[in-house]
């Protein structure tokens, strides 16, 4: 017999405060646990992605989000933080248990391969582990075109690498799914044999077709950085200029303006004064610059 519906109403309150203050209690108890998460020696998340599957009991894509969470932010915390030595050593472990935990989880693997390809400070500086995570995606995902092209770039842009890059960009044409410009793109990288042009056309492409704004940001980053090359390859000449005739490198821009060798103070693609370091003459862009470093640290 059903109880009377009052009854009913009663019990259907409870259970919708008790339901209430459980979430309550669980939301709190996740936003302190993200609250105290820092970018230590000392973090004691299981490491095995092994056992971290077995743990989750089915909640594998619950569990992936929060790792995915925890490696980025371990990542921009390390990036930010005033350390003489900054340890990026958890980066690859936490990418591995996220793609393990969900095999699917595409901006880990896309995203995360550019975090652990980032040249120091900014980064680990560790390509070969970007390709790493790149082919277990793509032994995930073997149709998945994309993998190919960013271990294509992984290769070309932090292993100054054309011919592996064009293998991979081969390799990617031939799925049924790659666009009909992979397989030009590979013919180019090999004819320009390391040149600006093809780097151009690289990050171009990924800024066209990258899901993620965060991938068309790194991107478009890229490219200014590339400007900023241009702009030292032109700039550099001239100072050397100054010092054939002074015999000395000048002490900063303000010399070279009053010599008639440059319009004032040089910016870089961000609006940042270039650096002029006046004992040894060489142009940089500024510690300060979000393009700082230069990918072959000119």
């Amino acid at each position: 017999m059903a109880p009377p519906l009052r009854t009913r109403r009663t019990l259907h309150w409870i259970a919708f405060v008790v339901l209430l203050v459980a979430a309550i209690g669980t939301q709190t108890a996740i936003n302190g646990a993200f609250e105290r998460f820092t970018p230590t020696q000392e973090v004691q998340w299981v490491r095995s992605p092994g056992v971290m599957r077995r743990l989750v009991l089915g909640f594998n894509s619950v569990a992936a989000d929060i790792y995915w969470i925890r490696a980025v932010q371990y990542y921009g915390s390390t990036k930010l933080s005033k350390a003489e030595n900054k340890d990026y050593g958890f980066l690859f472990p936490l990418l591995d248990i996220t793609t393990t935990l969900d095999p699917r989880f595409n901006i880990a693997y896309r995203f995360g391969a550019i975090l652990l390809s980032e040249g120091y400070p900014n980064g680990p500086g560790r390509p070969e582990d970007a390709i790493a995570l790149l082919e277990k995606g793509i032994r995930e995902s073997p149709n998945k075109w994309e993998y190919y092209l960013d271990a294509g770039f992984v290769e070309y842009w932090w292993h100054d690498d054309p011919k592996a890059a064009a293998d991979w960009f081969l390799r990617g044409s031939k799925l049924s799914t790659a666009p009909n410009w992979l397989q030009p793109l590979a013919a180019s990288v090999l004819a320009e044999g390391g040149d600006q042009v093809a780097a151009r056309v690289l990050w171009t492409q990924l800024a066209q077709t990258a899901e993620q704004e965060w991938m068309r940001r790194t991107a478009r980053t890229r490219l200014q950085q590339l400007d900023a090359e241009n702009v030292i390859g032109q700039l550099q000449p001239i100072v050397n200029s100054f010092y054939d005739r002074a015999n000395r490198f000048p002490t900063g821009w303000d010399e070279m303006t009053r010599a008639g060798l440059v319009r004032g103070i040089p910016l870089d693609p961000t609006g940042v004064p270039y650096t002029l370091d006046p004992v040894s003459g060489a142009v940089d862009v500024a510690e300060e610059s979000s393009l700082y470093p230069l990918r072959r640290g000119l």
